[in-house]
């Protein structure tokens, strides 16, 4: 015999036995319906574990964005009021500069200028404000979505739990 013919058969072999399992393993008993019951509803609560854990962590994470966000605005609010001090002063200083010295004076046209540098930082401190009250929106309203979420999840993993001891046990 040569190496040519044993091969040829070794792999006939290995064929035909690999057809007999597969047959076999075709011919098998699926699990009877309550194992598959059973199985599947294991797997349900598996699956919902793992959403609650995903939604306890992005709702976690949103309560941190909130805190953060409220922290910047409580910041932003001591801004604008300290500008807001700084222009009603500006304004008491103008008004005594122009009784005083004259409207066209270089004090009166220096508490101008100090007035109008003093509007422009309030008026950025209200933007970050109106900026940081919409991102707090946005992130109360994904917290409460993901709170939502996970009472859903809390509430599938105790039916999947209940179909599951039912199966068990026939109750």
């Amino acid at each position: 015999m040569n190496a040519n013919s044993l091969l040829r058969r070794s792999v006939l072999v290995v064929s035909l036995a690999g057809l007999l399992a597969g047959s076999a393993y075709a011919q098998a008993p699926e699990p009877p319906p309550q194992q598959r019951d059973t199985q599947s509803d294991r797997k349900d609560i598996r699956q919902d574990k793992r959403d609650l854990a995903k939604d306890r962590t992005d709702r976690n994470a949103d309560q941190r964005d909130i805190n953060h966000d409220r922290r910047d605005l409580a910041k932003d609010r001591v801004d604008r009021n300290q500008d807001q001090r700084d222009i009603n002063k500006d304004k008491r200083e103008l008004r005594r500069d122009d009784a005083k010295y004259g409207v066209n004076s270089a004090q009166a046209q220096a508490d101008r200028k100090d007035l109008r540098a003093d509007r422009t930082d309030r008026n950025k401190d209200q933007r970050d404000i109106n900026k940081h009250k919409r991102d707090l929106r946005a992130d109360r309203k994904d917290r409460n979505q993901d709170q939502r979420d996970i009472n859903k999840d809390k509430r599938d993993l105790h039916k999947d739990r209940k179909d599951l001891c039912h199966d068990r046990h026939g109750k």
